[in-house]
């Protein structure tokens, strides 16, 4: 079945920036777009960022835009996000979307951006 682990969160002041990875096996991971979500404290699910199977084609969120990078290994199954100038507004937790349903699909790795 398919199995995401996310990774690479932690504490980070504000400007600064964070890479965060997401491993993923169990199913053709080169086939599949995917896409980063994350859930701020009391706050439901936010779709940030997508990227399509051949790593070609990103979109974003207005929230992130020009802050945040999406790409993607298909050699190594990962996709990453490299997020820049992080604002307080961007702590959360971030997952990788399952691809089958679109719900977060792993553990979920903690941001957190604060002084």
């Amino acid at each position: 079945q398919v199995q995401l682990v996310e990774s690479g969160g932690g504490l980070v002041q504000p400007g600064g920036s964070l890479r965060l990875s997401c491993a993923a096996s169990g199913f053709t991971f080169s086939s599949f777009p995917m896409s980063w979500v994350r859930q701020a404290p009391g706050k439901g699910v936010e779709w940030v960022s997508d990227i399509n199977s051949g790593g070609s084609r990103t979109y974003y969120a207005d929230s992130v835009k020009g802050r945040f990078t999406i790409s993607r290994d298909n050699a190594k199954n990962t996709v990453f996000l490299q997020m820049d100038n992080l604002e307080p507004e961007d702590t959360a937790v971030y997952y990788c979307a399952n691809p089958h349903t679109g719900k977060p699909g792993g553990q979920g790795t903690q941001v957190t951006v604060s002084s």
